[in-house]
């Protein structure tokens, strides 16, 4: 592990990037505590600075809230649900996940994964707000219904409680669709680029911007890779459109990529294949961004993925279709431990380049690098 005298050192990541690369495998394992405590360390900072913080960050939640009153209600539920407890995790799965359901038979296998399992009446009564508590009795009886789809044989109960789930299946899954879809637009900006693009168009005038992210991506055959593939050469045709007619006062949205959806066997252990294939089909995302002059970043993957994401974005930064271009990023999950190595890392590629690199704070993510 680096410790926090090497941390600071501007020289320390101005080495080979062979170098680099072992010290990002290296902090996999290291102790969080002790990396934590060095990091601290190199923070270097104050309860000023902090204060400053603070205040900076409250302010600008403040502006973002006035926008729009009608997310007080989705917020008070979160309050509840937050994604520290079990529940909240299975509300926030859910909300993505019902938007996208395609049956009836899903919709209930669903409803019935996620909450039968948890503990609704924990939460029963917590909240001065009505919206939350009928929202709990909801879930603890949808829960509960759904849960006598498989009562033991030979009891009494069977007849009526196969009546009463089928009686309640409709009511619950209607109820569940609207709940979640109510949730699910705080978190998911349309069905397609077209829709996203549509609701983006209010903040767009007032100077914000999006980096397009497609949801739930996870290429299990070659099919499904072309299909992604085709999906994200769409949306940056899309976007395309949409940034010449934007003003000089908004930055140009860009769009996120998924290594992990354009390759059925994105893992280390087809690394050769990997290389060999998917530089090839991010190069052609990437010139053809460029061509339409929309900015690409490539999405965080698991940690297991992380070196070799590093590798085919390093092949692809060094190819000629993203030489000089400047829009071509790479994702960093501030969190994980191995955030500095990488940014060290990145600092490095771009430095032998002859770029410099910038970074931008993201919703729990750092965008560690646009050339």
């Amino acid at each position: 592990m680096l410790n926090a005298k090497k941390m600071r050192d501007p020289a320390i990541w101005q080495t080979d990037l062979d170098t680099l690369m072992d010290r990002i495998s290296d902090h996999y394992i290291v102790d969080e505590s002790a990396y934590v405590s060095e990091l601290i360390e190199v923070l270097n900072a104050d309860r000023d600075d902090f204060a400053r913080i603070g205040a900076n960050t409250a302010a600008l939640v403040e502006d973002v809230r006035k926008m729009d009153t009608a997310v007080d209600t989705i917020d008070e539920l979160l309050q509840q649900y937050s994604l520290d407890t079990h529940e909240g995790l299975m509300l926030m799965c859910l909300a993505e996940a019902m938007l996208r359901i395609p049956d009836k038979a899903t919709a209930d296998a669903l409803i019935e994964d996620k909450l039968g399992p948890a503990d609704w009446q924990s939460h029963v009564g917590k909240s001065d707000s009505w919206m939350v508590n009928a929202s709990t009795w909801g879930l603890l009886m949808t829960g509960r219904v759904l849960k006598m789809d498989h009562p033991k044989e030979g009891q009494p109960a069977n007849f009526i409680n196969r009546m009463v789930n089928r009686m309640g299946e409709p009511v619950i899954r209607r109820a569940m669709y609207e709940a979640m879809k109510i949730m699910g637009k705080q978190f998911v900006l349309g069905r397609d680029i077209n829709e996203a693009l549509k609701r983006s168009k209010p903040l767009f005038n007032k100077g914000y911007t999006y980096s397009y992210d497609m949801l739930g991506e996870a290429a299990r055959t070659r099919d499904d890779a072309k299909r992604y593939f085709d999906d994200y050469a769409r949306a940056i045709e899309q976007v395309g459109k949409t940034c010449k007619t934007l003003s000089d006062k908004t930055p140009a949205p860009s769009v996120s990529i998924k290594l992990s959806a354009l390759h059925p066997r994105y893992e280390f252990g087809r690394r050769e294949q990997v290389l060999a294939e998917l530089v090839d089909t991010v190069i052609k995302l990437v010139s053809k961004a460029r061509e339409l002059e929309v900015a690409v970043t490539i999405d965080a993957e698991e940690v297991d993925r992380l070196e070799i994401s590093l590798e085919v974005f390093r092949t692809v930064y060094e190819s000629e279709a993203a030489k000089g271009w400047g829009h071509f990023g790479l994702v960093v999950q501030a969190y994980s431990k191995r955030a500095l190595p990488v940014l060290h890392y990145i600092n490095r590629l771009a430095d032998q380049q002859g770029r410099r690199d910038s970074t931008a704070l993201g919703q729990g993510r750092l965008l560690g690098y646009r050339s």
